[in-house]
């Protein structure tokens, strides 16, 4: 009875959506960095298919609902970097170079790591774009011979982290610049970061989001000469 309910997609897309409507709520009433709504959604749903012992292709049968937002949701990100167009002409090579600079050590860091720890290629292959949007991630994981699941979760977990972080390193290096900020939290944790980016100012948002597009870009270009 419970698994033919829980393989209804309403099911999956509904938890998804009450877990964020908590995690947001909780938010309102806790506010700190550590505290956000994407950790908050993920640890319910995790509980819920945990304890209830739901198999995970029944939660992803409406889960995916959601997954279909993501791509429209990255060029909805447009809107904020058309609102800081002056800015960024001003500082267009600045930001070019630090996006290729952000996405090469991504990558070369992953490849050191991994061969340091003795990987497996395919792993390696599904970490490599760990720190680019998800849409990105996973076409590109799948072309270099990866495991297109680990490198969701490994996206998931990237972003996750640095949503958590980033309002942190930001104090702790008196990082006070938004266009390097925005430029550094884009480059590392890619959308879900961009989401905090966008709490933290408009100038950081919208120079987070641009970093996503060009990072994306650039580690595709990368991995052409792995």
């Amino acid at each position: 009875m419970l698994n033919e309910f829980t393989a209804r997609p309403i099911f999956g897309f509904t938890l998804c959506v009450l877990a964020y409507y908590i995690g947001v709520k909780t938010k309102k009433r806790f506010d700190y960095p550590i505290v956000t709504p994407i950790v908050i959604a993920t640890l319910i749903c995790l509980a819920v298919i945990v304890v209830f012992d739901i198999p995970l292709s029944n939660f992803q049968n409406g889960a995916s609902m959601i997954t279909m937002f993501l791509a429209p949701a990255t060029a909805a990100l447009a809107l904020s970097i058309y609102h800081q167009l002056s800015i960024i002409k001003k500082n267009l090579i600045p930001i070019l170079v630090g996006c290729i600079v952000g996405a090469a050590t991504a990558v070369g860091s992953i490849l050191v790591l991994c061969k340091v720890m003795g990987l497996p290629e395919d792993i390696t292959a599904s970490l490599v774009p760990k720190s680019i949007t998800t849409a990105i991630a996973t076409e590109l994981s799948e072309k270099l011979g990866g495991i297109v699941p680990v490198t969701v979760a490994a996206v998931t977990v990237t972003g996750i982290f640095g949503t958590i972080v980033s309002p942190y390193l930001l104090k702790w290096t008196r990082l006070d610049n938004p266009i390097a900020a925005g430029l550094a939290i884009g480059a590392s944790c890619h959308a879900l970061g961009t989401a905090k980016a966008i709490e933290i100012g408009e100038t950081e948002g919208s120079l987070s989001g641009i970093a996503v597009g060009i990072c994306g870009l650039a580690t595709v270009f990368l991995t052409l000469f792995i």
